[in-house]
């Protein structure tokens, strides 16, 4: 974890935007995907054995993305009269990299842009064991249960170290799931970016102040992993439950209260 800042970048206002024309085909991951798909499933199929759809998709996508020949839009300046084709993009968010790119630059602009305040930020980075991870990969709605204890957890952690009380304290944070390790792995965890300190307001009329708090001791995550890990298996509000038996794998169950 580090803390982190941010400011405000603008263009000089003399710049002039040039655009080229993306060639993916050019690139050595569409050749090598162009060349070798095809081959691949084939030789799944020979096996009797098939990728989900949505893995399938999202390489045919890729192999269309930026190709004129699978549609195009044709902008037209109207001060000199110029002409450009603009192809499609596959806008998936598997492997394309200049989808993936864009896609990065555009959620960055937003967060900086709207949403972050001009205050201390601290990145966390939380991941999960094995079983865990297949069970957030099969089951969306239980990865989203567990980022709100998440959540919960590192808020009150920080509005006790700024001398609140959960509720007479206010934070925020900006969670990205990132799915895949380096070697695109299965690799579910979390990228939260906090508030490094809370909100609260004094007396009635009063505008809200921010309180910055200090940077976490490797006791204090010690004690914030295990708190997590605990709320991970104690019964939710919405009567379901996460347990570990004792091979190592997670169940996932309602009780019948």
């Amino acid at each position: 974890m580090g803390l982190l800042s941010h400011k405000a970048r603008q263009a000089p206002s003399n710049a002039t935007a040039v655009y080229v024309r993306h060639r993916p085909e050019t690139t050595l991951l569409y050749q090598v995907v162009q060349e070798y798909w095809p081959e691949f499933q084939a030789e799944l199929a020979s096996h009797g054995r098939y990728l989900p759809a949505y893995v399938i998709k999202e390489f045919d996508e890729f192999l269309k993305c930026g190709r004129l020949q699978y549609g195009f839009l044709r902008v037209r300046c109207e001060a000199c009269h110029d002409e450009k084709l603009v192809p499609f993009s596959c806008k998936r968010r598997g492997f394309c990299p200049s989808c993936g790119a864009r896609r990065m630059a555009d959620s960055a602009a937003l967060l900086v842009d709207e949403i972050l305040p001009h205050r201390p930020m601290r990145e966390w980075v939380l991941s999960v064991p094995f079983p865990l991870r297949f069970l957030f990969a099969s089951q969306p709605a239980v990865m989203g249960q567990a980022l709100g204890i998440i959540y919960r957890a590192i808020s009150t952690h920080l509005a006790h170290e700024a001398g609140f009380a959960k509720p007479l304290a206010r934070t925020g944070a900006v969670t990205l799931v990132q799915r895949f390790g380096g070697a695109l792995n299965l690799n579910i965890h979390f990228h939260m970016l906090f508030l490094d300190g809370v909100y609260f307001s004094g007396s009635k009329g009063q505008m809200m102040r921010f309180r910055p708090v200090r940077a976490p001791t490797k006791a204090e995550l010690t004690k914030l992993s295990n708190t997590i890990a605990r709320l991970f298996t104690r019964p939710a509000v919405s009567t379901k439950r996460l347990s570990m038996t004792r091979n190592g794998r997670v169940r996932y169950e309602l009780n019948q209260k």
